[in-house]
């Protein structure tokens, strides 16, 4: 086990441990190996890659076929401290020079291009750049075998010609025996490490319901969404007809859905993608087109509402569910008249054979009566002993269940234990601050934490910075960025909910002590006229956590008046908003219905107002 590795997947990332074969895997690059790895989605690709560029002098340079993946990807790497890029044509000329600038003076690590780009590039880009290291992500791409096949990855052979003495490692969630020999050979990689992981997602639960009508199908699956208001999900179907006229039926039911196919402009489809990303989008209907390029970790279900074209296709786009590890859900329907449709597509095709044979193994999975799970392996080359338990064959009176994702027995992989429906509300509340803090950095919320780092911080309530690195998902820089405030929230949890569920050693409670003082100090600099903007500078913490003292100093008299912060036309406008919504409000609701025009702190400035002066009317007073 490399020390280093081990060091800094919890300084960038905050897990103490890799998942099994990302160490191999990690030594193999490191020993300048070429290497390929077979993983499924959420299987924890991209750590096997990330960290040996870390510990590599120079650049690792990741070929993605996406731009909004890279854009993805970027992001969550910038947000543990990582000095990450990309290049593509989002980017205007002078962006990207500042870009190579920086890759040329050894100030980014990851540098993420398309394949096109490397073809066009290697002779007068990247043979002048400190490269210690090339990722194919997505490399099924290169194998015409593979279920997404795409020319321009073939020409990435060129890139053990040019460099024969950089290690190149390929990834992919879906591969064949046959894809697999197709990756070697049109990367002309030499004598590569193989490393297989099993393709085994426990949190997965299978399900597939064969010959219900559209119409039905329209009813259930709105039947199933409406059970999970505050999870997203995506649903494919085979065309865009299909997707929009679904659309349609879940808005109508007043359902928070959208539209992702080849039938939209490039600047909508950008929209709906980034939308969904941020959570703003609860259900999207997509073609196969919709997926490859994001890496949300917390969709919660994977529906297909028509018959996928393969197997791997199939895996893949339900891999897209639960990445954090969390329980989440699949659900397949197959008719035979889908099936009818695809296999005249799939005789009018090149490779014809070929797709009806895959067709006709993704007739045999829908058919089956024997466990869902082993059928899927076996097809990736594993041999399970014994059935899942978590498929419609092995556990048939849960057809379609309700998630228990966010009930107490869920919590990361099952190991932990909520008391009651305690830690679901604390989980909530965590959420809300986890959505304002994403908000005000324009960031994914899932990048900020995931929800399996959300519900162990829901058990364990830390309140001290070292309790806090304790739980999985936290690292150094994002204990930085975020930690405060979230033990501000398990600080005003104890304080005035008369809360204490924690289960940490006796030693530890002093700290707490000391954290309490976090907003004496604010109180006292408030009181020496300093703005908030100063107050934040001066502590070195984020300016929504001193709005977030400021609510608590009011709320207990310890300020009286909120007038420097909020107007009377700002209360005003929140209090007609109110009563159209439901009773007990989220702030993302009310933002919404604000449309955006007050931001997250004045929102809960003027709450913690109206609580505070609940029979006040008329005229504005916070005194």
């Amino acid at each position: 086990m490399n020390i280093q590795a081990t060091s800094l997947l919890k300084q960038y990332f905050g897990y103490d441990s890799f998942r099994p074969m990302q160490a191999q895997i990690i030594q193999s690059v490191l020993d300048k190996k070429d290497t390929v790895v077979l993983m499924p989605t959420g299987g924890g690709k991209s750590i096997c890659f990330q960290i040996p560029a870390l510990i590599l002098p120079g650049l690792c340079i990741v070929v993605s076929p996406l731009i909004s993946l890279m854009k993805d990807q970027v992001d969550a790497l910038n947000a543990n401290g990582i000095a990450a890029e990309f290049l593509n044509s989002s980017l205007d000329f002078h962006t990207q020079n500042v870009i190579i600038d920086k890759c040329s003076n050894n100030k980014v690590k990851i540098l993420y291009i398309s394949p096109e780009r490397v073809n066009k590039d290697i002779e007068n880009l990247l043979k002048y750049l400190p490269v210690s290291l090339f990722a194919i992500d997505e490399a099924h791409c290169v194998s015409s075998w593979g279920h997404d096949f795409r020319p321009e990855y073939t020409k990435l052979a060129s890139l053990k010609a040019n460099f024969p003495k950089i290690p190149l490692i390929a990834l992919t969630a879906t591969a064949n025996l046959q894809t697999r020999a197709d990756i070697i050979k049109q990367l002309n990689l030499v004598s590569p490490e193989v490393f297989v992981a099993s393709f085994d997602r426990p949190n997965l639960s299978i399900t597939v319901k064969l010959e219900v009508k559209p119409k039905e199908r329209t009813r259930e699956i709105i039947n199933f969404v409406k059970t999970r208001e505050e999870e997203t999900g995506i649903i494919y179907c085979l065309s865009r007809s299909s997707c929009d006229k679904l659309v349609q039926s879940l808005q109508l039911s007043g359902i928070n859905a959208a539209s992702y196919h080849a039938g939209l402009s490039a600047g909508e489809r950008h929209r709906v993608q980034e939308n969904f990303i941020q959570d703003k989008i609860q259900v999207i209907c997509a073609t196969i087109a919709f997926g490859m390029g994001i890496d949300k970790s917390n969709v919660r279900y994977v529906i297909h509402f028509n018959v996928p074209k393969s197997i791997e296709g199939y895996y893949q786009e339900i891999g897209r569910a639960g990445r954090d590890g969390v329980a989440s859900d699949t659900v397949m329907y197959f008719s035979y008249a889908d099936f009818k449709i695809l296999s005249s597509f799939a005789m009018e095709s090149n490779q014809s054979q070929l797709n009806l044979d895959k067709l006709k193994q993704v007739q045999n999975f829908a058919r089956t009566d024997k466990c869902r799970r082993k059928i899927l392996l076996t097809y990736f080359g594993e041999t399970p002993i014994s059935d899942c338990g978590n498929c419609d064959v092995c556990n048939p009176q849960e057809v379609i269940k309700i998630s228990k994702s966010l009930q107490p027995d869920s919590i990361s992989s099952g190991k932990n234990k909520h008391t009651g429906n305690y830690s679901k509300e604390v989980f909530e509340g965590l959420r809300k601050l986890r959505r304002q803090i994403a908000d005000a950095k324009n960031l994914p919320a899932y990048i900020v934490f995931s929800d399996a780092t959300l519900k162990e911080m829901a058990e364990k309530c830390p309140h001290t910075s070292q309790q806090m690195l304790s739980i999985s998902g936290v690292g150094q820089y994002k204990l930085v960025q975020y930690g405060q405030q979230f033990l501000d929230f398990f600080l005003d949890l104890n304080n005035f909910a008369g809360v204490n569920r924690h289960n940490w050693s006796a030693p530890e409670k002093p700290k707490k002590i000391a954290s309490a003082n976090t907003y004496v100090e604010t109180l006292s600099l408030y009181k020496a006229g300093l703005t908030v903007d100063q107050i934040a500078v001066k502590r070195n913490l984020n300016v929504n956590t001193i709005y977030s003292h400021i609510e608590l100093l009011y709320s207990t008299d310890k300020i009286t008046s909120l007038d420097s912060f909020i107007s009377a036309d700002e209360v005003k406008h929140l209090r007609l908003v109110l009563p159209e919504l439901a009773e007990a409000p989220s702030l993302k609701q009310i933002f919404e219905a604000l449309n955006g025009n007050l931001e997250y702190y004045k929102i809960k400035l003027i709450l913690a107002y109206l609580k505070k002066n609940s029979t006040t009317s008329g005229h504005f007073t916070s005194k």
